[in-house]
């Protein structure tokens, strides 16, 4: 009996020891992984900046699209006589003038070389 004792209290130290090793080193890295999570969320990297640019720059080009469908109605409508959508018409055309000065130009083809 004195035996299985002596056995089970070494095999429980033993694992509490690793135990309280494993707690320890939690401990001390935690900071750490803390720090480079906050970092991680803090920074953007040049993929993710590009893909928000490109995402942005998609969904003004698809709000152009929309503004330029209307505007063709509404000239349509406003050649048949419809002075309402005369107005409207100039307004959608100052809508898209706005948003087209938000939406940069493509950039010019490199230079030949002569």
């Amino acid at each position: 009996m004195r035996g299985l004792s002596l056995a089970l209290i070494a095999l429980s130290s033993t694992l509490l020891s690793g135990c309280i090793v494993r707690t320890a080193a939690d401990v001390v890295t935690a900071p750490v992984k803390i720090v480079g999570t906050g970092v991680d969320a803090a920074t953007t990297s040049q993929s993710e900046a590009d893909e928000k640019r490109g995402r942005e720059l998609r969904e003004r080009e698809e709000e152009l699209g929309k503004l330029n469908r209307r505007y063709d109605k509404q000239m349509d409508q406003c050649r048949d006589g419809n002075d309402r959508a005369c107005f409207e018409a100039r307004e959608t055309y100052s809508e898209i003038q706005i948003l087209l000065r938000s939406i940069a130009p493509p950039p010019p083809p490199p230079a030949r070389e002569s």
